[in-house]
């Protein structure tokens, strides 16, 4: 009872795939939602699962090539199945580069029993943080519970060491090697603490970029990896399209500074981020402004009445838009200790597909990288954008002489499609009140 392995739509915006690492040899024994091999996303590295039981027989993709949504990768089946009929029906589609149509999509076929799953289309992709697609990609079945070390002993497939690809990503960047190391995940398996056990000297920080060593030629051309393929497809879609205008605004945080002083004085779990406040007060005022909490859908405006804030994350392939749901609904240390959890994850490429689509505005804060001021691209559909600089001391005068005070640059793209300059205005007004008096964000 062979079974067809396709490459799976893993996240709602995925429409091709690059295949990292194959987990299984051809010959290697597999059962239903094991996992087969690493696949880049447009979004994350996450693993494709079997979706039947038998022996992997035939590898049709190679590691570091890309095949779209929909189309065979390899063939499960019975040891002495014959599935030639199944490659040679493979070979033309891979030999043109094409995939099926996505209507045609499916996650499994049983070739003798005569039945296939329900066909499963793509999500229609809708810029860097889109809107929940109306049909999700298959879930990846949960880990067993790990047990002690002690009771397992290291575990193979075909001489690979079983682990799990964020513990292979850590041991690469901190120079172990697996086959050393003692697993305490399930049945041997490698996971992320094994690796921080070890006691490695620790990663470089997440968005330093990749050396490479000189090879005497001229250049060296790249392959894009498909989060960068999916960026720039967004831009794209966005900049030229969009009839887009932008408002500049400049606010005191004398007051922030002040709060943030006064929280950290109270303990660690209440201390947060200039970042953190600004995340609760965009989020607070988009809640009294929807006209600007929305989407462009082309012969409609859609107005949302909950605000799920993207937030701008930059890893070493690109930009990944984690979102904060209900933002406005929670308070600065929980909007805090998510934030950072979902940056991590990010830069991780770790993040779940429901964690990184939903948002209806974004803001992109590059403050901490010392940029005064600078105009961030929309995000379709999104109506806009908040582009936050860094703060500043700055000479103003006052009632007594000039003193110094610190303040923040930001500034508003805007669709003018769906925001006029007046309604944009008004947003930012709102946003100075609050950002000028923060104790309004803890009633």
């Amino acid at each position: 009872m062979a079974t067809k392995v396709f490459m799976e739509a893993l996240s709602p915006t995925m429409e091709e795939g690059r295949l990292v690492k194959w987990l299984k040899n051809e010959g290697d024994a597999v059962k239903s939602g094991e996992p087969l091999a690493e696949v880049e996303t447009d979004k994350a590295i996450m693993e494709l699962v079997a979706r039947g039981d038998g022996v992997l027989r035939k590898r049709l993709v190679a590691e570091n090539e890309s095949r779209p949504v929909g189309q065979l990768v390899a063939v499960i089946a019975a040891p002495d199945e014959n599935i030639d009929a199944l490659i040679a029906e493979a070979a033309p589609a891979g030999a043109a580069g094409g995939a099926k149509p996505a209507e045609q999509v499916v996650a499994t076929t049983q070739e003798s029993a005569g039945t296939t799953s329900v066909p499963r289309a793509p999500a229609e992709s809708q810029g860097e943080a889109s809107a929940p697609p109306q049909q999700k990609a298959p879930p990846v079945p949960p880990s067993p519970v790990p047990q002690p070390a002690a009771q397992q002993a290291p575990s193979t497939n075909g001489g690979q060491v079983r682990s799990s690809p964020l513990a292979r990503r850590l041991a690469s960047e901190r120079g172990l090697d697996l086959s050393r190391l003692q697993g305490s995940g399930p049945g041997g398996r490698i996971i992320k603490r094994d690796i921080e056990s070890a006691g490695a000297t620790a990663a470089a920080p997440a968005t330093r970029p990749t050396m490479r060593a000189p090879s005497g030629a001229d250049y060296e051309d790249v392959a894009l990896t498909q989060i960068r393929k999916t960026i720039a497809k967004r831009l794209a879609e966005s900049i030229g399209p969009i009839p887009t205008f932008y408002l500049t605004a400049e606010y005191d945080l004398s007051r922030v500074t002040e709060m943030r002083a006064a929280m950290a004085e109270m303990g660690d779990e209440f201390k947060v981020s200039v970042n953190d406040i600004l995340i609760k007060a965009v989020a607070t005022a988009l809640s009294q402004h929807p006209e600007v909490n929305a989407h462009w859908l082309g012969d409609r405006i859609r107005y949302y009445n909950r605000v799920h804030l993207g937030m701008a994350v930059a890893t070493n392939d690109g930009l990944i838009v984690p979102v904060i749901f209900d933002a406005d609904q929670k308070r600065m240390r929980d909007i805090s200790a998510e934030a950072k959890e979902l940056a991590k994850r990010a830069r991780e490429r770790k993040l779940k597909p429901e964690e990184y689509t939903g948002s209806t505005f974004s803001l992109s804060n590059l403050g901490m990288f010392g940029i005064d001021q600078f105009t961030a691209i929309i995000n379709p559909p999104e109506v806009g954008i908040l582009a936050i600089g860094t703060a500043a001391d700055v000479v103003v005068p006052g009632a007594d002489g000039f003193k110094v005070q610190k303040r923040l640059r930001v500034t508003m793209s805007c669709d003018h499609r769906a925001v006029d300059g007046a309604v944009g205005a008004e947003f930012l007004r709102t946003l100075r009140r609050l950002v000028e008096n923060p104790l309004m964000l803890v009633f």
